[in-house]
Parts: C-alpha cells; structure tokens; sequence
C-alpha cells in the first residue's frame, strides 16, 4: 500500500508525536474509514483558535486522560477535524495548516488556494 499523500502531492508527514495527535493516535493526519470527524488537517493551535474552539463546545484545552488527550496549548501541532477548521476560518480564527502533514483528502472540502492563504510558516 503506497503512503498517503499530503496537501503538496508529498508522502503524509508525521503532524506531532508530543503531543501525539491523529485518528489513530501515531502522528499522522491519516484519512481513515470510520472517522466520522475526519481529522486530516494538521494545524498548529493558537490561543484564539482553542478559545473559539471551546466557546463552541470543543474543549482541547483541558486533558482527558482517559482519551488520551493531553490537551493542547497555542504552539501545539495536533489533527482537527476538517469542518471545525473551515468553522474556524468563517469566524477568522482559522489556526495556520501545516501542509506537509495534512492529507490531500482535506482538498475534497478545502480549496488549495485557501490552504496556502492559511499555511504555517516557521
């Protein structure tokens, strides 16, 4: 089975292993059968964007040991879900998109354009 591909046409880089984020929990922004949030968009969280996050009934703030969820501070890398970020973006809270680590399945609902308007630059 050849790798996934990211947003760039690359193979799907890891997004983060501390913490570690993804469906499936291996790092990765993987397009997964069952996935019912699609989490395939890896971006890097701001105080913003987990303040809007949480006032809509998100909570990636405070851990949850028992999902394995360590919570998240601005600066993190983590897997959202594609219609929370393009929520986000409506809002213009939208935090930036590594696109080296998001699934080019994001591309389906997001125009590429718009990832690139959005793209984290270290």
């Amino acid at each position: 089975m050849p790798p996934e591909q990211n947003a760039l046409g690359g193979d799907l880089e890891p997004c983060s292993e501390d913490p570690m984020t993804g469906y499936l929990r291996d790092g990765c922004c993987r397009d997964v059968d069952g996935d019912p949030g699609r989490h395939e968009l890896c971006a890097v969280m701001t105080e913003e964007f987990l303040t809007y996050s949480k006032a809509q009934g998100n909570d990636l703030i405070t851990p949850r040991p028992e999902f394995e969820f360590p919570g998240l501070e601005p600066g993190d890398h983590w897997c959202l879900c594609i219609d929370r970020w393009v929520e986000a973006k409506e809002a213009g809270v939208a935090p930036p998109a590594v696109l080296e680590a998001t699934n080019e399945s994001v591309l389906d609902t997001v125009l590429f354009s718009t990832l690139l308007e959005h793209e984290y630059e270290e």
